[in-house]
């Protein structure tokens, strides 16, 4: 018997692509589709691309309708996922792919984000060590952010192996422009965004930087400061995190790769590609994988990681219901692939 699902939140991209999912998954079944303003409208109008269910209506956000489900993935604007989850009741799992229950500090909470800060849930980053062990009992599951994925993938395992210094970590990551969201917007449109890159929220104003702090302090043990640029690339979908830190004593391109391929040996999901071959978003469009590379920069003292993600598939609802495939027992490739759909 298959279990229920629901996506609050499927009108917009990252919900479209949660939908998607469960319509090949063997265990899970989309079964209430719900959404803000385009609640009433057939699913088909809003997301063409997901025939099997074009007739399907969307529902309101209605939190009797949600816990009436196995899984409730809230697929939200940051701020919103709080105010519905304690109406859902504690037998319904919960994955949050919004901000709200992220962060372990209510002081970075309210330095990024508004109003009060709502609690912590279990990190749901099932590659940092002894994290799959924590979220398996769990009903309440925060989802990383696509930003904070990729940099904690790339940077975690050379800091707990002492190979970097922590205080001068510096990220420089583009995004898809899926990655702000459905919301109208004139530097979203076509004609602003092909052909041309952009920087936005330079000077750590972007929200992702607390969360990247968090995962790298954990994994160093002490704490990790970043200087993070996002930068805004004309492509639909995808993560490019250049990722930097000073080199510590000793540390070069076979001990840096040795460090990558001991924490990723097993990793279904996360690849360190040969040497010489750098990631690139198009190899990972349409999966939940992460490609990463690292080489070492005698010249500048610094490590350089890079690692490409789907924005939509391991920053978003590719990683949801990984994380929900452990919460129900299941193997966590579930309805999941790591080959990418490139060209």
């Amino acid at each position: 018997m298959r279990s229920r699902a629901a996506v609050a939140g499927a009108s917009g991209y990252a919900g479209g692509e949660l939908v998607r999912l469960l319509l090949g998954h063997p265990h899970l079944e989309p079964a209430v589709l719900a959404a803000g303003a385009q609640a009433g409208r057939r699913l088909g109008e809003v997301h063409p691309q997901l025939t099997p269910l074009a007739d399907q209506f969307l529902v309101g956000t209605d939190p009797d309708v949600l816990r009436t489900v196995d899984v409730v993935f809230l697929a939200l604007p940051h701020g919103e996922s709080a105010g519905l989850v304690a109406d859902l009741g504690d037998d319904v799992v919960v994955v949050d792919l919004g901000a709200d229950f992220r962060l372990l500090e209510s002081d970075a909470w309210r330095s990024y984000y508004p109003g009060p800060h709502a609690g912590t849930w279990t990190y749901g980053l099932p590659e940092l060590p002894g994290q799959r062990d924590r979220i398996r009992p769990a009903r309440r599951i925060a989802n990383p952010g696509c930003y904070a994925t990729a940099v904690a993938l790339g940077l975690a395992p050379v800091l707990a192996a002492g190979l970097v210094e922590p205080g001068d970590v510096v990220v420089v990551g583009a995004s898809g422009t899926s990655g702000a969201g459905r919301g109208t917007s004139p530097m979203l449109s076509g004609s602003e965004v092909m052909g041309s890159m952009s920087a936005y929220k330079v000077g750590g104003a972007h929200q992702h930087t607390p969360e990247m702090e968090q995962s790298l302090s954990a994994a160093a043990g002490e704490p990790v400061t970043v200087s993070f640029t996002p930068t805004l690339a004309p492509m639909p979908r995808g993560i490019l995190a250049t990722c930097t830190a000073r080199l510590s004593s000793g540390s070069d391109d076979d001990v840096l790769r040795d460090a990558l391929h001991a924490a990723y040996a097993d990793e279904p999901f996360v690849h360190v590609l040969p040497a010489g071959a750098w990631p690139r978003t198009a190899d990972v469009a349409g999966s939940n994988a992460a490609h990463l590379q690292v080489a070492a920069d005698p010249h500048a003292g610094r490590a350089v990681v890079v690692v490409a993600i789907d924005n939509l598939g391991k920053g978003a609802a590719g990683q949801a219901l990984q994380n929900a495939n452990l919460v129900l027992g299941l193997p966590e490739t579930t309805g999941l692939s790591a080959a990418g759909i490139a060209p």
